[in-house]
């Protein structure tokens, strides 16, 4: 086979590997999200609880990083402390180290029955939950699918004269091979992906232990780089947690690489693809029994490194507008100026609305003052962009931007009123629910969250469809409209069996639990509305929902 070749068809099997773990982990995610994020939020009083939590979800989710958005996520909302966001995190790279070992056992027979139970599930149900384990089966069955396509692609290479020498050259300068899997891994976004590469290699004979352990060690720190670099916009002190585990990471990494020559690799497995594979699992439970009683000592240390910004216009989240009145002669920047403030205003209603199921469920007064807080922000944007359109319509538009105009002062519009109903409903029942110490029944609770869920993952979409103006996801949007008008119905029925049942939770929190699901519904409709100048613009909107009357038999004859 051609080199170039080669080279497309392992390009090929190592995109699909990144993208069936990402089908994974949005499955998982999409059909789970909350339960996860609850059960996270729970285990969020002590190191040990943490780590067990950050395991499970790694393996879940397939990915330590996902873990750690969520730790940090949750450290910048004030639910977890910083200590045992860093325990969870120092979990989840054994868990990521658990499913390279699970991924990397032999289960090739197993492809087509997964890919035939994985997309029945996923196209022929309509339940949500059934097609997001659709999602996930199919996921895992690309993921073995790539593995094979790996192990043909290099199959050619071991007959390659020059691929001796490169195995000699990484085998004898373990800092080169360290530094090289460690950009890979940062370049890949994805230290499972780059673990199962390396072990596939192995297995096949084209990677040698001597050379693949310093890989493994510098996919590890690689992995680490991913959190650090995809939180870097959140705020202190929540970005001590990946900072944190990095530190960790790192400096378990070097040490171990420098013990390498002493370490027993041989006795890991009976083949090279295993052993690689046992080291990697076995650094990273070594490495979390001996951080985690370090985790206090981590947390002041990264205190004392990255302080807490005193000055506030220096602090992330400080008020900047991106609205250019230098372009105000030039309609179509200007607009595009607003468009950008419009997404910075959306962005901050999401972190309002993202929190607001654990403050219904706390009450933690602080966190609550500190979200109505941001619906100033809120406030202030939207009056900023309006204020802003009604400059650029004094100059000469025409009339697509006169239009486009129009329909951003009223998505602003709409997401001022989102923020609104956060900060005045939903916190208010949070208020509520908390000064009377009332607790929702499981299955209330649980409905809430699944509503919520759904809800937030809509604002994803209408996210991406204000950036992107995509005629297929701004449809997808619109349909959400009446999938959560049927669940708020379902909800409203199974609350109604609840209260005759004598159900006492249900009874107390009866009022609370139905203005949630209406608030929850209605921020729902005000998202939708980002997809209708879109599918207007090209048809796919009708004017009116009223259906043609009927004529009587008298007017026929008229």
């Amino acid at each position: 086979m051609h080199p170039i070749l080669i080279l497309i068809h392992l390009a090929a099997a190592v995109m699909l590997l990144l993208w069936a773990v990402r089908m994974v982990r949005t499955g998982v995610e999409r059909g789970w999200g909350a339960a996860l994020r609850g059960a996270m939020r729970r285990a969020g009083g002590g190191t040990g609880g943490m780590a067990l939590a950050g395991i499970v979800l790694a393996v879940v989710l397939q990915s330590a990083t996902a873990v750690g958005m969520l730790a940090t996520g949750f450290a910048a909302s004030g639910l977890i402390a910083v200590g045992p966001g860093i325990a969870a995190l120092l979990g989840a790279d054994l868990g990521s180290a658990l499913v390279v070992k699970l991924l990397s056992l032999d289960l090739s027979e197993l492809i087509p029955v997964l890919i035939l139970l994985g997309a029945t599930m996923f196209l022929k149900f309509e339940h949500r939950q059934v097609r997001q384990v659709g999602r996930v089966v199919l996921g895992i069955a690309f993921i073995l699918l790539s593995l094979r396509m790996v192990g043909e692609a290099t199959d050619p290479l071991r007959h390659s004269a020059v691929l001796p020498q490169v195995v000699r050259w990484l085998a004898g300068d373990p800092l080169t091979a360290f530094a090289v899997a460690a950009v890979l891994a940062w370049g890949l976004h994805s230290s499972v992906a780059t673990l199962l590469i390396f072990a596939s290699f192995s297995a096949g004979g084209l990677l040698p232990v001597e050379a693949a352990a310093p890989m493994v060690l510098g996919a590890n720190l690689g992995g680490g780089l991913v959190a650090v670099w995809l939180t870097r916009g959140a705020g202190w002190p929540a970005r001590r947690i990946p900072l944190a585990n990095l530190i960790f990471r790192g400096l378990g990494a070097v040490i171990v690489l420098a013990l390498l020559p002493f370490l027993p690799l041989d006795r890991l497995g009976s083949g090279a693809g295993v052993q690689l594979v046992n080291f990697h699992v076995l650094f990273n439970l070594a490495l979390l029994v001996v951080s985690l009683p370090l985790t206090g000592v981590m947390d002041r240390l990264t205190a004392r490194l990255w302080p807490v910004p005193e000055d506030p216009a220096d602090a992330p989240g400080a008020y900047r507008s991106a609205l250019d009145r230098a372009s105000l002669a030039r309609p179509g920047l200007a607009l595009a100026s607003a468009q950008r403030e419009l997404l910075r205003m959306g962005e901050t209603v999401e972190a309002m609305l993202r929190p607001a199921m654990d403050v219904l469920e706390t009450g933690d007064t602080r966190q609550i003052a500190r979200l109505r807080a941001m619906d100033d922000e809120v406030n202030r944007r939207h009056t900023d962009i309006k204020l802003f359109i009604a400059e650029v319509n004094r100059g000469e538009l025409n009339g697509d931007e006169a239009r486009r105009g129009l329909e951003l002062a009223g998505l602003a519009i709409d997401f001022e009123a989102i923020g609104d109903m956060v900060a005045k409903n939903l916190l208010a029942q949070a208020d509520d629910k908390a000064r009377l110490r009332l607790r929702f029944s499981d299955e209330g609770w649980t409905e809430l969250n699944g509503l919520h869920a759904r809800v937030m993952a809509n604002m994803q979409i209408a996210m991406n469809v204000l950036v992107s103006g995509d005629l297929e996801s701004a449809r997808e949007l619109v349909a959400e409209k009446a999938a959560m008008r049927r669940l708020e119905r379902e909800c409203h029925d199974r609350h109604l069996a609840r209260l005759r049942g004598g159900n006492p939770q249900s009874i107390d929190t009866s009022d609370i639990h139905m203005e949630v699901v209406r608030a929850l519904k209605e921020i729902n409709s005000l998202l939708v509305k980002v997809a209708y100048p879109i599918l207007t613009e090209r048809g796919h909107l009708l004017e009116s929902r009223l259906a043609e009357p009927r004529l009587s038999s008298s007017e026929l004859m008229i």
